[in-house]
């Protein structure tokens, strides 16, 4: 066992917990908008040692493979990324009212708190403490998307934890089935929640029971992913709470809830007598890229508009992982990473646009190029690497997908470029009347940090350009690992 990759396991967990801790005592803003930051970075750099360092040996509740190390490192690189962004953000919230210093000093904890419900769900080995870890993350953003108090925020978060309740119970009685159908095989007991050890004995499980536990897993952690009909919490959620938590929503929670639906989809695909996962997921997924496709030209918040873009790339995603074999998972491990960077950066320049503008309303933003030439171009760089237009990683992944799709299933490809087209207008129509134009509304400048916007659309675009030989070996590994 490696002390290294021990020690970084115990520090991207212990970090945010402990910070959680101690930003919920300290009074001001300067202070816990930089230990924010610090604790952040310390996570980060904590776990991209993991790709250096020897794995350790997988325990009872925690584990480091392949499969998580993606997530972990993504993590928490846009949760370091988003807590410079939120520096500069919260502390026009609190120059301006909308936040008091109490409010302020509950979200930083909260934030850190967040950090430690996501981290702790990609490490844990067992299937009920991975439950709670996205209960946890579900239950800190839900405080968070009611910070302002205001009426539209409340109602909004308590959408999210209505039906984000509903969502966890579906996923718990996945999981508890799952418990029941390993017991007679494993016995009773840790032995029979520990996902390593499931999946080496999956091929002895009763398939029809374990067939019924995936539907409930997949409806319950869909939920949390986005996924069309069970979607509607997430355009509340991104519109009212802070942009900050827009960008987490975006880009991290809906990845957390994603892979507890792939390790579960690897445990189905380890029972060859079990249900092919991959019907349920593809048409879930093709039925949210058509639908958030639609959505989008009906939407006047610009905040609201981008969380069902969100869905319509996470409905990507979940069909690229429901077609399967390594091309198709490889697409959508891309796509997964290059969707949670552009989304996050395209939420980095919304929000201070929102605040610069002092309003949400698309109808009331104008010539975002002129007025503001370092966000409003930052915006149209976003979004047109969210569309999927070359030369950004977003293009790449898509052509994967699509070109996949067409060699085995003609007929669900065309459906798919039908959506991915009908979603690239829409995208098209708002950012023309953002961004060009005669401006409208205040003009002045604004107090923004434009690192971490520019510093994901760079990365997303060398993606597009250039894929490093051994990122390319570690995805092919990882999508053949996904079955």
């Amino acid at each position: 066992m490696s002390a290294l990759a021990l020690d970084a396991v115990s520090v991207v967990l212990a970090v945010p917990l402990v910070a959680a801790a101690v930003l919920a005592l300290l009074p001001g803003y300067r202070v816990t908008a930089r230990l924010n930051v610090a604790a952040s970075f310390l996570t980060l750099a904590a776990a991209l040692t993991l790709l250096v360092a020897e794995r350790p040996e997988p325990g009872q509740y925690l584990l480091v493979d392949d499969l998580n190390i993606v997530f972990i490192v993504l993590n928490t690189f846009v949760g370091f990324t988003t807590s410079v962004f939120s520096a500069s953000y919260i502390g026009h919230e609190l120059a301006t009212g909308r936040l008091t210093p109490t409010y302020l000093r509950f979200y930083h904890a909260m934030y850190q708190m967040m950090m430690f419900g996501m981290n702790l769900a990609f490490v844990s080995n067992n299937i009920g403490l991975m439950w709670v870890a996205v209960e946890l993350a579900t239950l800190t953003t839900v405080l968070m998307v009611g910070i302002y108090r205001t009426h539209e925020a409340l109602e909004a978060a308590w959408k999210y934890f209505i039906l984000g309740s509903v969502g966890i119970a579906l996923a718990l009685f996945g999981t508890i089935l799952v418990y029941m159908t390993a017991r007679p095989i494993m016995g009773e007991g840790y032995d029979a929640m520990v996902w390593t050890l499931l999946v080496a004995q999956a091929a002895s499980f009763d398939p029809a029971l374990l067939d019924v536990a995936f539907v409930f897993l997949l409806l319950g952690y869909g939920t949390k992913v986005g996924l069309a009909p069970l979607h509607a919490w997430l355009p509340d959620a991104h519109a009212e709470g802070p942009t900050p938590i827009s960008a987490v929503l975006s880009g991290l929670l809906l990845n957390v809830a994603l892979y507890a639906v792939l390790r579960f989809k690897i445990l189905l695909a380890a029972n060859p007598a079990a249900m092919p996962p991959g019907p349920l997921m593809v048409t879930m997924g093709l039925t949210s890229l058509v639908f958030a496709a639609f959505m989008l030209y009906r939407r006047r918040d610009i905040k609201r508009m981008f969380a069902y873009s969100s869905i319509e790339h996470m409905g990507i995603i979940v069909f690229a992982f429901g077609m399967g074999g390594p091309l198709a998972n490889f697409a959508g491990l891309l796509h997964m990473v290059m969707h949670s960077l552009t989304k996050s950066a395209i939420f980095y320049a919304v929000g201070h646009v929102a605040q610069v503008k002092g309003t949400q309303r698309i109808a009331e933003i104008r010539g975002l190029t002129e007025s503001h030439p370092a966000l409003g171009w930052g915006l149209v760089i976003g979004v047109v690497a969210i569309a999927g237009l070359p030369p950004f990683g977003i293009f790449t992944s898509e052509f994967l997908v699509v070109t996949s799709t067409f060699a085995r299933e003609p007929l669900l490809a065309i459906v798919l470029v039908f959506g991915l087209l009908v979603a690239f207008g829409a995208l098209l129509l708002r950012v023309t009347g953002l961004a060009f134009g005669a401006p409208t509304g205040p003009v002045g400048p604004v107090e923004a940090s434009y690192v971490p916007l520019y510093a994901h659309l760079a990365l997303v675009l060398g993606a597009g350009l250039y894929l490093p030989p051994p990122l390319v070996a570690w995805f092919q590994h990882v999508a053949g690992l996904l079955g």
